[in-house]
């Protein structure tokens, strides 16, 4: 017959062991989730694109001048920038599409071999960014600030006032290459094309930045108005999308 202490004692023992065996026979987490990680996917990328013809332009324009002292330079070119604001607005163009991107002055020296420089006298430049909603009018207005005392055109960029339904259109394209890509690869490999799991995009409408001078088609001033082709401009939408898939 066992004495007391040695009951307690392996009653004790099955207590302790009891919850090890618990532990484990239960199923643990880690495994159901690295068994959803696993899940085969395709990764894939596509793009649409559309071209369409620009309806707004930008040009910016400015104008410099030189005089032996800075006030001078900078009433010289005052006089000359209120010629070509009001031309503008005989022109047609807003008030709200005409923004001042440039205001500057400095000092202008001779140099020679020797000798310290000369002041010889001040440079005022004022710049201009004007939008052009009647993209027709582009050159017509080119020429009018030019005959108002602009003296420096430094480029032309063309753009979209609604950007919007191009860019859905290049999704749509984006979405049916995605897709066609997707069931390519699915019957290639052999497998079932699930649901879509996640789908990005990037992309879309970028404005064109102005092209300088050298590059536009003959800015200089002539009888008719400036001839500008405005081409057409490309909206892309890239977009990058996962699928489930049997296996």
């Amino acid at each position: 017959m066992k004495s007391l202490p040695a009951l307690m004692l392996g009653a004790a023992v099955i207590g302790l062991s009891a919850p090890a065996a618990l532990a484990q026979s239960a199923p643990t987490a880690p495994m159901s989730v690295h068994a959803m990680a696993a899940q085969p996917a395709l990764n894939l990328s596509a793009h649409g694109e559309v071209k369409v013809a620009p309806d707004m332009a930008t040009i910016t324009f400015g104008v410099t001048t030189e005089a032996s002292t800075a006030q001078a330079a900078m009433a010289d070119n005052a006089a000359r920038m209120t010629e070509v604001f009001a031309a503008l607005r005989r022109a047609g163009i807003e008030e709200r599409d005409i923004q001042t991107s440039g205001l500057n002055l400095s000092a202008q020296y001779d140099y020679q071999q020797n000798e310290p420089p000369r002041l010889r006298g001040y440079q005022a430049s004022n710049r201009v960014t004007v939008q052009v909603m009647d993209i027709d009018a582009t050159g017509r207005i080119a020429d009018a600030v030019v005959a108002a005392g602009v003296n420096q055109i430094d480029g032309i960029g063309f753009g979209l006032k609604d950007p919007k339904a191009a860019e859905d259109q290049a999704r749509v394209l984006a979405v049916r290459a995605l897709q066609d890509k997707a069931r390519l690869y699915a019957q290639e490999l052999g497998v079932e094309l699930g649901p879509i799991r996640s789908l990005s995009e990037g992309g879309g409408y970028s404005p064109q930045p102005p092209m300088p001078v050298y590059a536009m088609a003959r800015m200089e001033v002539a009888d008719a108005s400036t001839p500008v082709a405005a081409g057409q401009l490309t909206v892309r939408i890239d977009i990058t999308g996962t699928y489930d898939i049997g296996r």
